[in-house]
């Protein structure tokens, strides 16, 4: 079954990302202000059922070195990649056994993937829309007409404030569902060659989704067809309390080869 373009850099929407793109983001940059939209990472955050966050406190187990007294604690953390605040990559998501660019699970080792990792990823610096339709509730379903007069053009990045981040700190209500974009506005961003999108919620697209027999299949539809990355758990509610609707988007990752998404915690500049 053949289902997603055929991109041999593997950058999906991100083609449209280049040093013209990048400069006019900076730009926007006026005022020097600094948005972070992402969440601290701990061991109470909302995660998806079959994941978790453990974080171990290591102190250096042998005496302190040299005259100056010397000593260092560590910590070990075990986890995956798929919660907080984290960019999904485009091996991430399939429908069936196929994902974007005709990716399989042949194309893994154990400790990961080999094509369409994160770390095959670019750092992302370009023009970011902040789209404030809150408050909606699990299920609500935002539409293109939520757009109003955003100009969208190839290589921006969108985020919808949706107000449903403000349950963060109650996972079992963050989790029992969410609002999101639907199908035609997922269509309406590929379109108009937006390489990015996100909301302040848990994954992407209404919970219960528009079509409940069809679970997820806005970011299923958005990564294997389009090859459009999607940010989830964002934090936005600073950025909107703000007012800002257009801003220079900073989203930097780790490198972690083969890996299906990392944490990250974006800047919007205004």
């Amino acid at each position: 079954m053949v289902v997603g373009v055929s991109d041999a850099a593997g950058l999906g929407a991100l083609r449209h990302l280049d040093d013209a793109k990048r400069a006019a983001a900076l730009a926007l940059v006026r005022e020097g202000r600094q948005f972070d939209l992402g969440h601290e990472l701990h061991e109470g955050i909302p995660v998806f059922p079959g994941r978790h966050f453990r974080q171990t406190l290591v102190p250096n187990p042998l005496p302190a070195l040299g005259e100056n007294s010397v000593d260092w604690t560590h910590e070990v953390v075990s986890a995956t990649m798929q919660l907080g605040t984290h960019l999904d990559a485009l091996c991430h998501l399939r429908i069936g056994d196929v994902g974007y660019d005709n990716f399989t699970l042949a194309d893994s080792t154990p400790s990961g993937v080999t094509r369409l990792g994160i770390e095959t990823v670019p750092q992302i610096v370009t023009r970011g829309w902040l789209v404030d339709v809150a408050p909606r509730g699990p299920g609500d379903v935002i539409t293109p007409s939520d757009l109003g007069k955003v100009d969208l053009e190839p290589g921006d990045a969108v985020f919808f404030h949706t107000g449903w981040g403000a349950h963060w700190d109650d996972p079992d209500r963050y989790l029992s569902g969410e609002p999101g974009p639907g199908l035609e506005l997922a269509e309406t961003l590929a379109a108009r060659g937006v390489a990015l999108t996100g909301c302040d919620t848990w994954s992407y697209g209404p919970v219960p989704a528009e079509h409940p027999e069809r679970p997820f299949e806005v970011p299923q539809h958005l990564n294997v067809r389009h090859g459009v990355f999607i940010v989830e758990n964002l934090d936005l509610a600073a950025l909107a309390a703000a007012g800002v609707r257009a801003f220079a988007l900073v989203l930097t990752h780790p490198k972690l080869r083969g890996a299906t998404g990392a944490w990250t915690s974006p800047i919007a500049l205004v």
